[in-house]
């Protein structure tokens, strides 16, 4: 899946993991390094929408 169109402005970090084709572990790990944009609310963390869309879009 690579629609971001249809996710919501904060996904959890495994929804991303999914969007990415990567582990949870590796999603959170990258997370933790902050290689993914993150907003920790309420204790939890998510994954920036918009902003994981243009890391993904960004030419190589």
């Amino acid at each position: 899946m690579n629609d971001f169109d249809g996710l919501p402005v904060l996904i959890s970090v495994k929804k991303a993991a999914e969007v990415l084709g990567i582990s949870r572990a590796s999603a959170y790990r990258y997370a933790e390094q902050g290689h993914l944009p993150i907003r920790k609310l309420g204790g939890r963390v998510y994954v920036i929408r918009d902003r994981l869309r243009e890391l993904v879009d960004k030419p190589a």
